[in-house]
């Protein structure tokens, strides 16, 4: 691995308007984050109904004052901003800031959340390579990261030079009010006015507007994935935010994997089976890629890139190790630029690695072939680590000692599945595709006992992957039937990852079941 050092200097200027938002604040709130004073590390402010508020920084959480909010603080703030919106945002116009609101079944307000906007000039520097190169981009990373922000600066530096429109659904781009925040440069903003309809509004901008370059934050419906590859299919640059993390998150979201050109299952002739040197049934990229280049924000100042998202995906389908650029920026600023694979999914899809090592106190058992089918290799391999069992991904049935697959593969009786069956070949049918299923089903297939999975521990790695997978944008994952005791944990796992979470059905098959609301 070779490391290189790019020409880009950190020359970041940042503006957060910060007095406007403390301005419709209760006056203590106000006088508490100034006495503090550490007005450049304050994330959000929280005002609950009947508790104590609160600061968040990139530290931690303060507590502001010992007495709690009162409704009248409540509608006090409610009154000086903006108008809230379909999905319960407002703004303060001419600023990045948003608040967003709590309400009770009435629709009453009960709770806000008060994050402050900040305007970064300059962040863009590191990819503006990229985005100046024409070719739509799409950023992935989790809440906080940094996306909306590379979203407005990209809009920025490219309408200096070029016909720029932003779709802002939530005002989060452009700001509140009708007048865009000058961070955002020349480009010209369409606002949307409920969510649901931002992917109308993408095709009014091409239609209507002649642009050149669309931005648009949180691609997270089909017909939004839709509307973007008519859009590129037009000629128009995308630069676009999604929901998920990494790449391998887009494979496992059926409404979103259209943007990295969509999965299918693919029956080859027995030729063709021979001479790639694979088994029959395989699967291959539907369409080419909505976007060109896909970047992973693993935090702010640390990205990996892949160039080319149709050879990404075209790799990683055929189990091979996938390559991408590193870029990050070092302690004098300046940007280094490394190729490896991706952390997610680092010989994740590689069918000739043994995913993990007999441990000592099992030097015996001897490794077991597996072939998955419709499984996540990924888990499977965090699943294996986790139970330290040595395991080996095979790409050939004949050579495989069990196939795993999940339910909803096996009941659609695939020839790949008949064919292990007229083999002999024991096939483990997951419930789900999570860690926690995989690790029973390694449980078994090694004959570890009870003693080897600890059933609570086991439920909270369920849940920890269900709530993995909500963000990354699958609608809702069902966890296992739990007791009452377990169950009150996964919710609270839930609560805390700001997800929504329900029980159903009667004991004991009472089960959680988590979403996004």
């Amino acid at each position: 691995m070779q490391t290189k050092k790019l020409s880009m200097k950190d020359s970041n200027h940042i503006t957060d308007d910060l007095n406007a938002l403390l301005s419709v604040l209760p006056g203590d709130v106000q006088n508490a984050i100034e006495t503090i004073d550490r007005r450049d590390e304050l994330l959000e402010v929280i005002l609950d109904l009947g508790r104590v508020p609160t600061a968040r920084y990139t530290d931690g959480e303060i507590v502001l004052r010992e007495t709690e909010v009162s409704r009248a603080e409540i509608d006090y703030v409610v009154e000086r901003v903006g108008e809230f919106d379909a999905d319960n945002r407002a703004g303060i116009a001419r600023t990045l800031h948003r608040i967003a609101a709590i309400r009770n079944r009435a629709g009453d307000v009960v709770g806000l959340t008060c994050r402050v906007g900040r305007a970064v000039y300059g962040t863009i520097s590191i990819i503006q390579d990229i985005i100046e190169s024409g070719q739509s981009t799409l950023m992935l990373g989790r809440p906080g990261v940094g996306k909306t922000t590379m979203l407005r600066e990209a809009a920025r530096v490219l309408a200096e030079t070029k016909r720029v429109i932003v779709v802002d659904t939530s005002n989060e781009i452009g700001g509140d009010g009708d007048i865009p925040h000058p961070a955002v440069g020349r480009a010209r903003r369409m606002q949307v006015e409920m969510p649901s309809l931002q992917h109308e509004v993408m095709i009014e901008a091409v239609e209507n507007h002649n642009p050149e370059v669309i931005i648009i934050d949180e691609i997270g419906r089909e017909l939004e994935a839709l509307a973007a590859r008519t859009i590129a299919e037009r000629g128009v640059q995308l630069i676009a935010t999604a929901h998920g993390n990494t790449l391998d998150n887009l494979f496992l979201n059926p409404t979103l994997s259209d943007l990295v050109g969509g999965i299918e299952s693919v029956t080859l002739s027995d030729e063709e089976a021979r001479r790639r040197g694979t088994q029959k049934t395989i699967l291959e990229r539907r369409a080419p890629p909505t976007f060109d280049v896909l970047i992973e924000l693993q935090d702010r100042q640390r990205l990996l890139i892949h160039h080319n998202v149709a050879e990404s995906v075209d790799t990683m389908l055929r189990g091979k190790p996938l390559q991408a650029e590193l870029r990050y920026r070092d302690a004098e600023g300046d940007v280094q630029s490394e190729n490896r694979a991706p952390r997610a999914t680092e010989g994740a899809l590689d069918p000739k690695r043994v995913i993990s090592p007999a441990p000592k106190s099992r030097e015996a058992v001897e490794t077991v072939r597996i072939y998955p089918y419709g499984v996540a290799r990924n888990r499977l391999e965090r699943a294996a680590q986790r139970m330290q069992v040595p395991v080996y991904i095979s790409d050939k049935l004949g050579q495989s000692q069990v196939m795993v697959t999940t339910k909803a593969f096996y009941r659609k009786r695939p020839r790949i599945i008949v064919d292990a069956e007229r083999r002999g070949l024991p096939i483990y049918v997951l419930r789900a595709n999570t860690v926690a299923q995989m690790e029973t089903c390694l449980s078994d297939l090694f004959e570890l006992g009870d003693e080897q999975v600890d059933p609570l521990d086991q439920a909270m790695h369920e849940a920890e992957d269900a709530i993995r997978q909500v963000q990354a944008g699958i609608p809702e994952v069902e966890l296992a039937p739990q007791n009452a005791y377990t169950r009150r944990l996964q919710h609270e796992m839930a609560r805390d990852a700001d997800l929504t979470s329900r029980s159903q059905g009667k004991e004991p098959h009472r089960r959680v079941t988590i979403f996004q609301e």
